[in-house]
């Protein structure tokens, strides 16, 4: 059990990064008929290149409906502040209504994620960008696209680059890798089994396969541990003083990836828990940023 030192840093990290008050995009664009079917698009605030390489970020919250995508609008702008072209999406998530700051923050743990329409989103969402950025982002370069989202959005990130090793039959299975210049993984949940033994977010990854009867039918097309190697580049940036997604998660990954032939780069930061790799006010963020930048440059 965490100490009460390590307790009230992780709280006072995750009041900071919710500190930022949303900041608005440049545009929208649907990808579908449900209201959680939309990405934002921010462009880039300085010309650092032109066109901008394209970052692609899936926010986290356990896949629970009370944290939307508005959580991660200051980190959207943070990297479009870098130079980069932003997409921030949107995808169906479980449980109640969104998480408005003050309000409906009780201490009930609604339902994690939407079987199969979470997966439906995200597989969607990325098989529409190309076109959508076109439109609505003209200072993006699609051909420099990384791949980057936090916690449950990081495991979505890694699940998204490996559509193509889903099982046969999978609806979401694509006959090619995705193209991405790489993924960036920030605290991902990226094995469900050591995060079920650890209750990551109050055994949400069990939640989101639907429960016991159906975790392990459904793990192979879901469990990102289970889907290597990618053959695509992937960083995984992890705080050492996580309590949220632990360390283990991580490593875990990480070996399973090296047991399939495959490096995946891990950068574990000292003093750093869950929240500030999403925080613009927090060093940890701009280790993030560049991770991406060695990606996407």
């Amino acid at each position: 059990m965490p100490d009460d030192a390590a307790t009230a840093r992780a709280a006072a990290e995750e009041s900071s990064a919710f500190a930022h008050p949303p900041v608005d995009p440049d545009v929208s664009s649907p990808y579908g008929s449900h209201p959680d079917q939309v990405i934002d698009f921010y462009a880039p605030r300085t010309a650092v290149e032109s066109p901008a390489p394209l970052v692609v970020a899936l926010h986290g919250g356990a896949w629970r409906a009370r944290y939307d995508r508005r959580h991660l609008t200051p980190f959207a702008d943070y990297l479009a502040r870098r130079g980069f072209a932003v997409a921030n999406v949107e995808y169906r998530r479980g449980g109640g209504d969104p998480l408005i700051p003050g309000q409906n923050t009780g201490d009930t743990t609604p339902l994690a994620g939407r079987w199969p329409d979470t997966f439906d989103d995200v597989a969607a969402a990325l098989d529409a960008l190309p076109a959508l950025v076109r439109e609505a982002l003209p200072q993006a370069d699609p051909r420099r696209t990384v791949l980057t989202g936090h916690s449950a959005g990081g495991h979505l990130a890694l699940w998204a680059a490996a559509r193509h090793v889903l099982p046969a039959g999978a609806p979401w299975r694509t006959g090619r890798p995705a193209p991405l210049r790489g993924v960036v993984a920030l605290a991902p949940i990226a094995d469900f089994e050591v995060a079920e033994k650890l209750d990551v977010c109050g055994h949400a990854s069990l939640q989101l396969l639907g429960g016991h009867d159906t975790f392990a039918e459904r793990r192979p097309y879901a469990d990102p541990v289970l889907l290597l190697p990618t053959g695509i580049a992937t960083t995984v940036v992890q705080g050492r003083a996580d309590l949220e997604v632990p360390q283990a998660v991580a490593e875990s990954y990480a070996d399973a990836a090296a047991k399939a032939g495959e490096v995946v780069g891990l950068t574990l930061l000292e003093d750093v828990g869950h929240f500030p790799l999403i925080d613009p006010a927090a060093d940890a963020c701009a280790v993030v940023a560049e991770e991406i930048a060695q990606l996407a440059w």
